[in-house]
């Protein structure tokens, strides 16, 4: 158990790749047994690095707010080290990476044919590279770890994906790789400024007012487009319409996450002050992406462009909840973009079922599910309702610890924040009443069979983890709370101060 706690990080980052080496030898003359073998083999990879960081929440001390599971080694030079761990804000992450990695695997059963081997090979890869960046306390090895995630999802877009592939996967490739470019010339200014690349270090050096505003600009125009926010979303429909299932999975479960966690991890608490300077252009911006996207999401007719300009709008809450700058609302964020990557994830396994039986996203191809596929409708269902922030399922708990939390920063933030919870209602029970309702009087929709054992497996353990964080959020919350209230306590102390006052106030009126 000790070498566990002192190399668990580096081990979860090593099984995929050594998954990945395995794979590379897989020969058989049977080129069907060839496939089937490589499937296992990346299975098995992903399962063990699920139980790995199974390993990781149960070893996790949630009463403080210090990095646990740290590991360093020097890397290049004295400066810049290979230094890995996790707080209360990262660890979850990578648990929901590993979680979602077997069923990723499992949707690909059957509907992936051609250059499987390379097909496996990429999301091992990038399973460690996902996996890097959540666990990354040096800025420079967090930068390749962030970037080095384009290439294999680039690749998954590119080669596996639709009609118009290439000009989806080079649009997403363009968009977060200029972004980055500038948050690479902030971490060269902060290495000259610090001598050190160490994110705890940087963590506790106080930059001036002005050049915190430029760093902050920098860091921002990477990860506003990772979330991605109004107006630099517009790779994300197309990217997500052309993605195979597994990888709209994937980029929606796991890669929205990095911008709204870059955020938590860098500026908040290295530029605290632009931070607060910043607040309206980040309330601003998330306000229209809530109203916008979610009435451009009412008049879609592909599925898979629905469920994405959803996506915008949620991650619209996540940042509202990130810069109001209390431990609800950070809370909420982190929690909201945990549900997040299981509902929309599994959302869009939903859609990769009903078109792998019919070859086509188009809403006015189906209705009436609910009749000859009980099973999915109910499924569907379920994951669309998680969608909408129905009490008792995951959605509910993160929206209402954002909008408790814009509600104490300021009411009118609140009040427009609102307005995406009706909005997201909307568009999500419209798409319910077309697909899964209404008569079924087209032929070959009459023709589809409900959900196959495999594809059970997929959706149960999904709909388990969607139940639990709705009725016991606690579990979720309490690894969170020490780290959350530490950033807050550390970095913005007038704004706790102004929460306990509030809260004095409020004790003694009763």
């Amino acid at each position: 158990m000790i070498f566990l706690e002192n190399y668990l990080l580096s081990l979860m980052m090593l099984v995929p790749m050594i998954g990945a080496a395995f794979v590379l030898i897989v020969r058989h003359q049977d080129k069907e047994i060839e496939k089937r073998n490589i499937r296992w083999v990346t299975l098995l990879a992903t399962l063990f690095t699920f139980a790995l960081s199974i390993v990781l929440w149960m070893g996790f001390d949630g009463s403080t707010a210090d990095f646990q599971f740290v590991e360093k080694y020097d890397w290049v030079g004295d400066s810049i080290s290979y230094h890995v761990g996790v707080d209360g804000i990262s660890m979850l992450f990578v648990v929901l990476t590993a979680f979602l990695m077997p069923i990723v695997v499992l949707s690909s059963w059957e509907s992936i044919e051609t250059r499987v081997k390379e097909y496996m090979i990429a999301f091992l890869l990038l399973e460690t590279l996902m996996i890097g960046v959540f666990s990354a306390l040096d800025i420079f090895l967090f930068y390749v770890f962030f970037e080095g995630g384009l290439i294999p999802m680039y690749l998954i877009i590119g080669v596996w994906g639709g009609l118009n592939r290439i000009y989806a996967s080079f649009k997403f490739f363009l968009y977060t790789l200029l972004g980055s470019v500038l948050m690479l010339v902030a971490v060269f200014y902060m290495f000259i400024e610090t001598g050190t690349t160490d994110i705890p270090a940087l963590m506790n050096h106080h930059f001036d007012a002005d050049i915190q505003n430029l760093l902050w600009l920098a860091f921002f125009a990477s990860f506003a487009v990772k979330m991605p926010m109004w107006p630099v979303h517009t790779w994300l429909p197309d990217a997500h319409v052309q993605a195979p299932t597994a990888g709209s999975v994937i980029l929606a479960g796991v890669l929205l996450k990095m911008g709204g966690y870059g955020f938590l991890r860098f500026s908040l608490p290295m530029f605290p002050d632009a931070s607060q300077h910043f607040a309206w252009l980040i309330f601003g911006l998330s306000i229209i992406a809530i109203i916008y996207t979610s009435l451009v999401a009412l008049v879609q007719e592909d599925i898979k462009k629905l469920i994405a300009y959803s996506s915008v709008a949620h991650m619209g809450f996540v940042t509202i909840g990130i810069f109001v700058l209390n431990a609800n609302g950070i809370e909420g964020a982190i929690f909201t973009m945990l549900s997040h990557g299981i509902v929309s994830g599994a959302l869009f396994l939903c859609v990769g079922v009903i078109y792998d039986r019919l070859h086509t996203r188009e809403i006015s191809r189906y209705g009436g599910l609910s009749v000859n596929m009980k099973i999915y409708a109910t499924t569907f269902v379920i994951f669309s309702m998680a969608s909408v922030g129905l009490p008792g399922t995951s959605g509910f708990v993160g929206e209402f610890l954002v909008l408790n939390g814009s509600y104490t920063y300021n009411s009118w933030v609140a009040f427009f924040a609102t307005t995406g919870v009706v909005l997201g209602a909307a568009y999500m029970l419209y798409l319910v009443r077309r697909l899964v309702f209404g008569e079924l009087d087209k032929d070959d929709v009459k023709a589809m069979p409900d959900l196959s054992l495999r594809e059970k497996m997929i959706f149960l353990p999904l709909i388990i983890v969607v139940f639990w964080m709705g009725i016991y959020p606690n579990s979720f919350l309490d690894p969170i709370h020490a780290s959350v209230e530490n950033l807050i306590e550390t970095k913005f102390p007038v704004v706790a101060a102004e929460v306990v006052a509030e809260e004095a106030t409020a004790a003694a009126s009763h």
